[in-house]
């Protein structure tokens, strides 16, 4: 169980990138304000993911997709999602246009949108966790992935809480390393979700 909740936890949080999130944050609120920014962006996150994990398989049923697909495509998504981190380029459904984040700074709260929405909550996330959810079948497994939700959570906040240190301790070179390591774990992540929906696709042809 331990395990389950650990490899969640893992697809989720490398998934997030709330390290980026934190550095783009920066740019877009007053110190004074992290701390509710921080609150209100990871609430945001946490809302929409059990959103996701509990009517994402219902919505592809309406229209008839099967999980084996999405599996699939999810993996090639993530996978160039990975292939950008990994070489450094930036991945656009995880990041704001200049017109969003130029429309960001004249509000008051940019926790929703577009931090909370779509620069930590992007497709890629939503892919996973409707993935996840529907490999958990019992109702042990659909509490693994919740208490992953709220792990990731809490990670988000507390990342966006200390971005201020986070930014000085690991600089620009420090954020670029990490964003490739993590471009690495999803990769990986990807690899599992697309060799395991081809399979399911060729036997069930």
């Amino acid at each position: 169980m331990l395990k389950e909740i650990l490899f969640d936890t893992i697809s989720l949080i490398t998934i997030l990138n709330p390290i980026a999130a934190a550095a783009i944050m920066l740019s877009l609120v007053k110190y004074s304000d992290i701390p509710e920014v921080s609150k209100k962006t990871s609430f945001t996150v946490f809302v929409s993911s059990v959103v996701t994990m509990f009517l994402g398989g219902v919505i592809l049923k309406i229209f008839g997709i099967n999980i084996p697909s999405i599996k699939a495509i999810g993996g090639v998504v993530l996978l160039i999602i990975a292939l950008n981190m990994v070489q450094g380029k930036e991945v656009a459904p995880t990041n704001s246009t200049p017109k969003e984040h130029e429309a960001a700074t004249q509000k008051d709260d940019v926790s929703v949108i577009p931090l909370g929405i779509p620069i930590l909550f992007g497709p890629g996330v939503i892919t996973t966790i409707i993935i996840l959810s529907e490999k958990s079948k019992t109702l042990i497994e659909k509490g693994i992935l919740f208490t992953a939700i709220i792990l990731s959570s809490l990670i988000v906040y507390l990342t966006l809480r200390n971005a201020a240190y986070i930014s000085k301790i690991l600089g620009v070179n420090g954020l670029k390393i990490t964003t490739r390591i993590m471009g690495l774990v999803i990769g990986a992540i990807a690899f599992l979700f697309l060799v395991g929906g081809v399979k399911s696709l060729w036997m069930g042809a």
